[in-house]
């Protein structure tokens, strides 16, 4: 009976190091980030990361333990294991490959592997494959060698291939069988606390990438899965509903209701660009940057700018539903995933319609692509065009250059009847920064590639401008401009939870702008889901669907923006900003910690307005 223990031990000892492996492989890969990070620090994730170690290798015994359990009971003496090689060697493949890929999803997204990575490579393969094609791919395969290797080497050396049952009474089997089942399902659960185990219980630091190694990547993948099939209970529960709901109903009650008209007139055309990554960061106004956006920095010195906006997520269509549908984002969760729930969302294009506007959509890769298609053709817009509309195909990995889109664009817009409203979603700036000619900045590496791919969209959007300014259209539209989502790059913004990682340019633009407010800034915090409110109030359109989106141009409005990623939020005034771990309950950023009340105001407004959308969410 004691080599039968034995066998579970040894079989346990093998996941252990596997998982040490693969942990300290991403710490090594990850070492910038915890270079002042100091020694003991690092050691202890390997402590803190057992609990889900041991949990996710109990997962992996249960069949195992199933065929144990069956031997144990038949008689048998002697039981050779060739399958169960076969059964690890195929785990330590998919697990190896998950790890890379893990690897890489982190260094861009700053979060672990989890459903929505899995479900984009299962629903868009290309475009999956083209997101990825900026990884390293030399380091990419040899990180999958190493493990796989280092995995069958070490499996042949610690898991037993033979089992061996010393003769003992049935009684005595019977009696271990339930106690292995119990101790397995223990392991599995995290013991016998009140509360099953859960992410949280491997953060131990107030450094995000020490937490991120402690939680087991297979595991973590494999709740995350679990967790997205369901959107009927609320994960962010701090608060009374009541109390969650007059929170948010504070922040949208302005002194007064009132608007800055900054238009001649209230019914111009209306032309939406949201732009790729188009972070503050590369803009010489916002960004001190020099010469990669020189046609945008233009644009702002003869039109009206917003800014301290601040884009509600870090993914476009997490930017997408909060330009066009004012929804902000719900941390883990992406409402995109809900075709159903989707459809029941505002759409600023609805109400432009209702007032007379024809409206068109224009992009240049898979409008399938994260339910885009859905929300724009169930939100009244009349026209859609997509890389499927184009007879000479692009040879971008995404589809058509913004050239070749906006060139499309400009000669629709030119036999459209006014007013219309039009949409353009911008792709070129997206990873892997392919061009269509010689990049400004080299391709050395991703940052040069970056700033090239964005000199390149704001070429195109000066000579869409050139061209436009010849038509008998130009003089009635306004020009919106606002990123999809800030970026990482160019000033290597690493930490998700820092502000500036999500600070975007908001931009009015057009001879529509009346002459005193050209040139214009205004310096109230807000968010990229205002973009509908603002545009509504300009033309005198009522905006009241649109629930979590506010008029930026009422003086009276409160200052505020909230953002968030996976598992974590950061909400910010005038004032403060303070960011939050929804895993680890813990602050990682408070710009002012030395104001302590207003710190945890922030906080709470943080977690009721998180709360409160993702209820909303559950029951639209």
């Amino acid at each position: 009976m004691f080599k039968g223990l034995l066998f579970f031990i040894r079989y346990f000892l093998f996941w252990l190091l596997f998982f040490f492996i693969d942990r300290l492989i991403f710490l090594l890969i990850n070492s910038k980030k915890i270079a002042a990070v100091p020694f003991s620090a690092t050691v202890a994730t390997f402590y803190h990361a057992l609990p889900l170690d041991l949990s996710m290798t109990a997962y992996i015994v249960v069949v195992p333990l199933l065929s144990y359990v069956y031997w144990l009971l038949s008689g048998r003496k002697i039981i050779e294991l060739k399958w169960l090689s076969v059964y690890n060697k195929v785990l330590i493949v998919l697990f190896s490959i998950i790890s890379v890929v893990n690897f890489n999803i982190y260094r861009e997204w700053g979060s672990k592997i989890n459903a929505k990575a899995v479900g984009f490579a299962i629903s868009t393969p290309n475009e999956a494959l083209a997101s990825s094609a900026s990884s390293p791919i030399a380091l990419t395969i040899s990180m999958l060698a190493l493990l796989v290797v280092l995995g069958f080497i070490i499996q042949q050396w610690i898991v037993q291939r033979k089992l061996t049952f010393e003769a003992v009474s049935i009684w005595l089997r019977l009696l271990v069988v339930p106690v292995l089942f119990a101790g397995t399902f223990l392991l599995v659960r995290g013991g016998l606390g009140g509360s099953p185990i859960n992410q949280s219980m491997a953060y131990f630091s107030k450094e995000q990438v020490l937490n991120h190694a402690a939680v087991n990547t297979e595991w973590n993948l494999l709740r995350s899965v679990l967790a997205a099939r369901k959107a009927s209970s609320n994960p962010y529960l701090y608060f009374s509903r009541q109390q969650a709901e007059k929170y948010v109903k504070d922040l949208y009650t302005p002194a007064k209701d009132s608007t800055i008209h900054v238009l001649k007139t209230d019914r111009p055309n209306v032309v939406l660009f949201i732009i790729e990554s188009f972070t503050a960061d590369l803009t010489k106004t916002l960004g001190n940057e020099e010469g990669i956006t020189p046609n945008f920095d233009t644009l702002i010195n003869k039109g009206v700018l917003f800014s301290k906006i601040y884009s509600s997520g870090s993914r476009t269509d997490k930017g997408l539903m909060a330009t066009l549908a004012g929804f902000p984002t719900l941390a883990a969760g992406s409402v995109v995933k809900w075709p159903d729930k989707l459809q029941k969302l505002p759409g600023l294009s609805q109400p432009l319609f209702k007032n007379g506007y024809n409206t068109a959509f224009f992009y240049g890769g898979e409008s399938e692509f994260d339910n885009y298609k859905a929300f724009i053709l169930s939100h009244n817009y009349q026209k859609l065009v997509d890389r499927n509309d184009f007879k000479i195909k692009g040879k971008s990995p995404w589809g058509q250059f913004d050239e070749d889109v906006f060139k499309r664009q400009l000669s629709d817009l030119n036999k459209e009847k006014q007013p219309f409203f039009s949409t353009t979603l911008t792709l070129t700036n997206h990873e892997p920064y392919v061009l269509p000619g010689r990049p400004r900045f080299g391709s050395d590496d991703n940052k040069a590639k970056f700033k090239s791919t964005a000199y390149y969209t704001d070429s195109c959007i000066n000579a869409f401008l050139n061209t436009a300014r010849k038509q008998a259209w130009y003089k009635n539209t306004l020009f919106v401009f606002i990123a999809d989502h800030g970026h990482v790059l160019p000033k290597d913004r690493v930490d998700v939870f820092v502000p500036e990682r999500y600070h975007v340019p908001l931009l009015f633009y057009g001879d529509v702008i009346k002459e005193e407010f050209r040139g214009k800034k205004f310096t109230n915090v807000g968010s990229q889901a205002d973009v509908a409110a603002t545009v509504l109030a300009q033309l005198n359109i009522p905006a009241t669907e649109f629930i979590w989106s506010k008029n930026l141009l009422n003086p009276y409005t409160k200052p505020f923006a909230f953002f968030s990623w996976d598992n974590g939020m950061g909400f910010m005034n005038n004032k403060q900003c303070v960011t939050f771990d929804n895993v680890g309950k813990m602050v990682l950023y408070n710009s002012n910690p030395k104001d302590k009340d207003e710190a945890t105001h922030v906080l709470n407004a943080a977690k009721a307005y998180l709360q409160t959308v993702y209820q909303q969410f559950i029951e639209l």
